[in-house]
This record gives C-alpha cells, structure tokens and sequence, in this order.
C-alpha cells in the first residue's frame, strides 16, 4: 500500500473528570520526523507517544499536540506551615501578657495570617492518565494513516495514468526511430548533389549515415526506460516505503528522455520527448509526496 505523507488525524478520550484529544498533522520530509506539544504535565509521556505515532508512519513530518480539559490532571492539597503557625501563636500570647491583654486568638485568625497555608497542586496519578492519552493518540494516528492512504491512491492512480502516457511515446518513438538514419542519409545525399553538381561519392555518404546511426542510436535508451517503468511499476506493489526510490527512478528516467533527446534529430521524436518531459515533471511532484 503507497502512503501520501500528508494528512490529518483526531482522537478523543474521557472521563467524568478529565478530556484528552490528540490532533496530529503530518507533512513532507525527507525521513521521519515527530514533534509533540503538550501540557507541562504530560512531558513524561512524550516517548511513548513518539512510539505510538513511528507504528503508524515511517517518513514524514508529524506534529502531534495534546489538549487536556478538566481537574484531572492535578490535585489541590492545603499545605500548612506549623513552625509559622506555633510562632505567630506564642508572638500572641506574649503580646497579650506584655501589655496585660486578655485577647482571645481564634484558629481563623491564625490560618489567615500570612505565609501559615498555602493551596499547592500535585500531579494525579499516573495510570489513568496515560490510558486516556495513548488510546487517543492510536486513535489520532489511525485516522492520520487512513488519510494518507486514501491520498496515496489518488497519486498513485495519477502516477500510473502519466506513466502509461510515457509508454505510449515510447512504442511510438520505436516506430520511428529507425527512419532517422534513412532521412539523414536522403537529406544528406541532397545536399552534396547540390554542391558537387551530381558527382556523388556514395561510400563517403554511407559512412557519414553510418556515424550519425551511431551517434543518433537510442535503442538503449528506450530499453532503460522501459525497464525503469518495470521497476516503478513493481515498487507501487511493494509494501515498504517507496518515496525515495522512486524518486530515483524518475531521476533515471528523465536522464534517458533527455539523452533521447539529444541524440534523435526528428521532429516527432522531439514532439513526444516532450510529453515525456512534461509527464515525468508531475510525476516527479507526485513523488515528492510518497512515504
């Protein structure tokens, strides 16, 4: 199966307390690359949720980010400072025998003097937690690969479609190709009649047509793009990662388009060497992005 390394993905787990969705997006990139923004709170589940996300991608830029909505993540505690609290009650007391006072202290107003109490936030246990945030980062990453496949089959039915247009330039290239060297040595017959004025050395002509066939020869080049095609073709099959070599081959194949090219001097040669051109540059976009 081709994976496009574009796409979209959204999980969402909760509780009555708690709600944790995972987003993630996925662009191009050269290898596999996963960046997680999440809450100060959840950084020790970072690992994990990288682990998650390499099972369902192998290349690709993937940002993942974490939202948490309710009270679970943390827990408020009353911190009491004793040492303070049994310090502001005997500076009280001997205020109170200093000035021959008989004010009564009150434990509220001793918990409201400044510094005794101090509400502190502890992180919740960690087990629940990490259930909700893994089962929705699989959720996410599942719909995140179910995007790219379908976007997958869609550049691949475009890739095949190009790759068939290549083909047919190809068979049609064949038939002409060996009409080349024949019109060369006609042009060129012509051409040394008109100067000589009809004293013709047909020896020197067969051996300038003999030149050109070879420089002018592009049966290899056609036989490696067929088997360039082969190779692609068997690659779209596959179940590994294909992108880069692919994107080789399309490398390979412009190579062989253009030498042609070069060396065919026709012009309906010409005209279908740049349909091929023309088919490989979307191919090659195509490619770019392909897991």
């Amino acid at each position: 199966m081709v994976y496009s390394m574009t796409g979209f993905g959204r999980g969402k787990k909760e509780t009555d307390r708690l709600t944790i969705t995972v987003e993630m997006k996925s662009v191009n990139h050269r290898f596999c690359d996963v960046t997680v923004r999440m809450p100060r709170q959840l950084l020790i589940f970072e690992d994990k949720i990288k682990k998650v996300v390499l099972q369902y991608v192998k290349r690709g830029r993937v940002e993942v980010f974490v939202n948490v909505e309710g009270e679970g993540l943390t827990k408020k505690k009353l911190q009491v400072d004793w040492q303070l609290l049994s310090d502001y009650y005997r500076s009280l007391q001997e205020a109170n025998e200093r000035f021959s006072l008989e004010d009564r202290v009150t434990l509220s107003q001793l918990f409201s003097l400044e510094g005794v109490t101090e509400i502190v936030e502890e992180e919740a246990e960690n087990a629940e937690i990490e259930k909700l945030l893994i089962d929705a980062t699989h959720e996410a990453a599942l719909q995140l690969k179910g995007m790219r496949e379908a976007e997958g089959r869609a550049l691949i039915n475009d890739i095949k479609e190009q790759l068939s247009l290549i083909t047919e330039c190809v068979v049609n290239i064949q038939m002409f190709a060996p009409d080349v060297s024949e019109q060369y040595r006609e042009r060129l017959a012509k051409r040394v009649h008109e100067f000589l004025q009809g004293t013709v050395d047909e020896a020197r002509i067969l051996t300038e047509v003999a030149i050109f066939a070879e420089k002018a020869d592009i049966n290899e080049e056609l036989k490696r793009i067929h088997s360039h095609i082969e190779q692609f073709t068997a690659a779209i099959g596959s179940d590994a990662p294909i992108g880069r070599k692919l994107d080789f081959l399309v490398q390979e194949l412009n190579r062989e388009v253009n030498t042609i090219g070069s060396k065919a001097n026709d012009s309906r040669i010409a005209l279908h060497v740049v349909e091929m051109k023309s088919a490989l540059e979307k191919i090659k976009e195509q490619v770019q992005n392909i897991e």
